[in-house]
């Protein structure tokens, strides 16, 4: 397999690391203890499909009310199958809405839009390993404060994987495109198809290592001053499709301030110097973080 491994361009301003971000009541929230008329019509529709029956433990009554007001608000027109299913959520391809500007009808930009396919990622409240969740929560300065409940821990990180997706894309690291968030589903690119998914980094023969290792050690030095450590990066949470490197999972990414940020990113360059050393490529750890972590040329630590 031989790809180029193009590097995405980066944007303006990647982001403000101690930027708040709001885990409050939201309008899905609202609905589900509402319960109107028009949400129980579209909750028994949506609980006699086959879909439904097959992912029963993903949709319970509060997931309905945000895949409700997604539907509402023009971000999701129709439901497809299962891309992947995990411990702690699932991810399933859709048809996208065409929420916010809307091209002229009838144009191609219109066709386009309207016939795209996005990713829906759930995650269950239930079933979701709560103790992780914190440990990569707390010391986060965009979410002191947050309540020591399940719940409150499962939206907060939702949320915080909107945001990571965000701030990474502005920096010009290739990640799924975030879209919507509601509660504790996340709708996002679909990177690939349900019946031709993008493989995993290390389900593919890597033809060109030198280049993909160059690619994703600037991916993480983007991250990195952009204000963001991914965490859990390895083979596994990368993907190759159409010839670009796509960095997935940006759940569990913390600020450099966190607290285990240092030792996150070791973790990070310890598994991508051990997954490329397996490629024939010379590289280590140490020297992977060092060119993470360099200043910038002109920034204030180099006066």
């Amino acid at each position: 397999m031989s790809e180029e491994f193009v590097l995405l361009e980066p944007e303006d301003q990647p982001g403000d690391e101690w930027e708040a971000l709001d885990v409050s009541d939201t309008e899905a929230d609202r609905i589900a203890r509402r319960q109107d008329r028009e949400f129980n019509e579209f909750r028994e529709r949506v609980k006699n499909t086959e879909q439904f029956k097959l992912q029963a433990s993903v949709f319970d009554d509060a997931t309905l009310a945000a895949v409700y007001k997604l539907v509402q608000d023009g971000y999701v027109d129709a439901f497809g199958g299962p891309v992947s299913t995990g411990k702690e959520a699932s991810v399933f391809e859709a048809l996208g809405g065409a929420a916010g500007e809307r091209p002229e009808p009838g144009s191609a930009a219109a066709a386009e839009e309207y016939a795209r396919e996005v990713a829906v990622k759930v995650y269950r409240i239930n079933s979701s390993n709560f103790r992780q969740m914190r440990d990569y929560l707390e010391g986060d300065p965009r979410f002191e404060g947050i309540a020591n409940d399940k719940k409150a821990v499962v939206l907060a990180w939702t949320k915080k994987e909107f945001a990571n997706l965000k701030r990474a894309r502005t920096a010009g690291v290739r990640v799924p495109e975030p879209i919507a968030v509601q509660r504790n589903v996340l709708v996002m690119e679909l990177v690939g198809h349900a019946d031709d998914r993008a493989r995993r980094l290390s389900e593919v023969d890597v033809e060109n290592p030198e280049t993909a290792y160059e690619v994703v050690r600037e991916y993480m030095r983007r991250l990195h001053r952009a204000g963001l450590v991914h965490g859990d990066l390895s083979e596994y949470n990368m993907i190759i499709h159409d010839g670009e490197l796509v960095v997935i999972d940006m759940g569990q990414a913390v600020t450099v301030h966190h607290p285990n940020a240092g030792e996150f990113l070791d973790r990070d360059c310890e598994n991508v110097a051990a997954f490329f050393t397996r490629q024939g490529i010379d590289v280590a750890g140490a020297d992977l973080r060092a060119y993470v972590t360099e200043p910038e040329s002109g920034s204030d630590s180099d006066q």
